[in-house]
């Protein structure tokens, strides 16, 4: 007879959100992995539909319904038919760490034909150190079997805390509209065995589907801002997160890994509805990206949740004039604030606060 499973790590200080529409069948392929940990199931669409999730897991579900009562006119922040809204999930967690999955990413095999624990190779990735000052060309010097090379500043050894660790994908790659239409058969079958800390001062298009972060450390400023139903935009809601955050781990020292580990993503979207959704963020990004290259935070924010009200001044004054929408968005920014530090108190009113709320099996 077979022991009991061994305690997987963080099994009580991580959290694994998941955004949907459907039915949660793509668990069992994950139960070895997930079972042992707390879902937020972060439901879109129709509230009234029923989402089926398989027996055994320990999870709570929020659908609009349950985001309109908890947040009250703050709720104008959640984005709505659009997988933004799995922020809310970040929001409502108590636990240290979080992990966000889509619900068409299965699990992947390495080159051996092993199955991949995507989740163990995220905490990895966040329990070391990152090198976000000095880059190391032998990628991760704290994986087993590679180190500093000859060269690497003896001073920046001890690393930097690590922020946020980004999955990859095989199969679908995470490509734009233009790309999925010019290349509607290409498939990642790369499979790279490295870990690497994006520099300072590099931006990176961040993909919300195969995620980790510390929650404690950058939680405030993972907003996916405004997507979807009513937006003249989606599709970037990803982007706009992985922009804002990098600026933010940048200014606080701070290191955001990519690389390791990867998923499985088994479902191309269709091209031709992308590409009515990111139209304009193609356009608009050739602006967005030279703004968040140039920002500089006063060395007075010394608080995600201050960076992020700064971010969203500079928003404001700044891309007001390239569209409406970001005037909009700038205020969104500021309510996202809000409703994270009342769902999140700090000091001693936090050791007493719990969220209740949401569907809880």
């Amino acid at each position: 007879m077979a022991g009991p499973a061994p305690t997987p790590l963080l099994k009580d200080e991580l959290d694994i959100v998941i955004p949907t529409i459907r039915n949660l069948d793509f668990l069992e392929m994950w139960r070895p992995f997930f079972e042992q940990y707390h879902l937020i199931i972060v439901q879109d669409g129709d509230p009234s539909k029923t989402i089926k999730v398989p027996e055994g897991f320990d999870y709570e579900l929020y659908n609009r319904n349950d985001i309109n009562r908890i947040l009250g006119p703050k709720a104008s922040c959640i984005s709505f038919k659009d997988s933004a809204c799995r922020c809310f999930g970040y929001m409502v967690s108590k636990k240290k760490y979080i992990y966000t999955i889509d619900d068409d990413c299965f699990v992947a095999k390495d080159p051996s034909g092993k199955e991949i624990n995507a989740l163990e190779q995220h905490i990895k990735n966040l329990l070391s150190p990152a090198t976000p000052f000095f880059f190391n060309t032998l990628y991760d010097p704290y994986r087993d079997g590679a180190d500093f090379v000859r060269g690497y500043p003896f001073s920046l050894r001890e690393g930097a805390p690590t922020a946020v660790s980004h999955g990859l994908w095989l199969n679908i790659p995470d490509y734009d509209a233009p790309t999925q239409l010019v290349k509607p058969r290409e498939r990642n079958t790369r499979y790279v065995d490295a870990v690497m800390t994006i520099p300072k001062g590099t931006l990176f298009p961040m993909c919300g589907m195969n995620l980790g972060f510390d929650r404690e450390l950058i939680g405030p400023a993972m907003y996916f801002g405004l997507m979807g139903d009513g937006q003249p935009i989606g599709r970037y809601d990803d982007m706009w997160a992985g922009w804002c955050i990098k600026v933010i781990c940048d200014h606080m020292g701070w290191g955001v890994k990519t690389g390791l580990p990867y998923i499985w993503h088994s479902k191309a979207s269709n091209p031709f509805v992308n590409l009515k959704k990111e139209y304009k963020g193609i356009y608009w990004q050739e602006e967005l990206i030279p703004f968040f290259q140039a920002i500089k935070l006063p060395k007075e924010c010394t608080t995600v949740q201050q960076c992020y009200l700064e971010l969203s001044k500079e928003v404001k004054a700044k891309l007001g004039n390239v569209d409406d929408y970001f005037i909009k968005l700038a205020d969104a920014m500021v309510t996202w604030i809000e409703a994270w530090d009342e769902l999140n108190p700090s000091g001693a009113a936090a050791a007493a606060a719990k969220v209740s709320n949401g569907l809880k099996k």
